[in-house]
């Protein structure tokens, strides 16, 4: 009796650990949803369509795109359509993310931040930016949405003061 009772045991042990290890195998990453709607908007703006990378925002009129160059556009319309307008003039885009770190702030909210660098065809002259970024995403029915957007330049105007709270410590 002892040794059913031990084989038993043995067995329950081993189908367990078996499907402990597929569980984890199968574990879904939380923010892959979150890395599929970047990958639309890298891909939107490679291609220079502006449906594309306009359908990974919230379609709203309270929406804040702040700006690489200091400005803010506020709606989704009004997004597009100055996209829809540069887009029509860029040829040769690439762009190029480094440093993406998704958070995940709960069952429907999360963050990304990330370095990036593009460059193009603008009118026959080419043109290069780099900066950092930071996606605020909500998920809204089904889908995930960027709610905000805040660009900020690698090499700010060397002439735009720098307040005390930002300057890097001196060093010895």
């Amino acid at each position: 009796m002892k040794r059913i009772a031990f084989t038993v045991a043995v067995i329950l042990f081993a189908f367990s650990v078996s499907f402990g290890q597929k569980a984890a195998a199968k574990k879904v990453d939380p923010t892959k949803p979150v890395h599929d709607v970047i990958d639309r908007l890298v891909e939107g703006i490679r291609q220079s369509d502006p449906e594309k990378a306009m359908s990974v925002y919230d379609n709203s009129d309270r929406i804040l795109f702040f700006n690489n160059n200091g400005t803010v556009t506020q709606g989704w319309k009004t997004m597009k359509d100055l996209r829809a307008e540069s887009y029509a003039k860029a040829k040769n885009v690439t762009l190029e993310l480094t440093g993406l770190r998704i958070e995940m702030l709960g069952p429907s909210a999360a963050y990304a931040t990330c370095k990036w660098k593009q460059s193009q065809e603008t009118d026959g002259k080419l043109e290069s930016s780099s900066g950092r970024m930071t996606l605020v995403f909500q998920k809204i029915g089904k889908d995930w949405k960027v709610v905000h957007l805040h660009t900020s330049p690698d090499a700010p105007a060397a002439n735009r003061p720098v307040l005390p709270s930002e300057r890097q410590p001196e060093k010895p």
